[in-house]
């Protein structure tokens, strides 16, 4: 865990979805298409931080929501 979260794109994740209009089980759908497979209840665990990211599943989302993994980064600063 890193500042109590269990991933840091929470945010920049739900944004996303929310922008391209998705609800959380066409987002599941679209990623079932490109082999992974999440369901309503992990996408909800990602929004609100209670689900760690996978490295295969980022590239996925970068795909889906058609931005670059670095925006998924965006606004986030170590508490020091």
């Amino acid at each position: 865990m890193l500042n109590q979260k269990y991933n840091i794109i929470s945010n920049n994740f739900k944004k996303f979805r929310k922008e391209k209009g998705f609800s959380q089980r066409e987002l599941c759908q679209k990623l079932d298409l490109l082999g992974v497979t999440l369901y309503k209840a992990d996408i909800y665990a990602i929004e609100h931080n209670k689900r760690a990211v996978k490295d295969y599943e980022l590239l996925a989302f970068s795909y889906v929501f058609e931005k670059p993994i670095s925006d998924f980064y965006k606004g986030f600063t170590f508490d020091t």
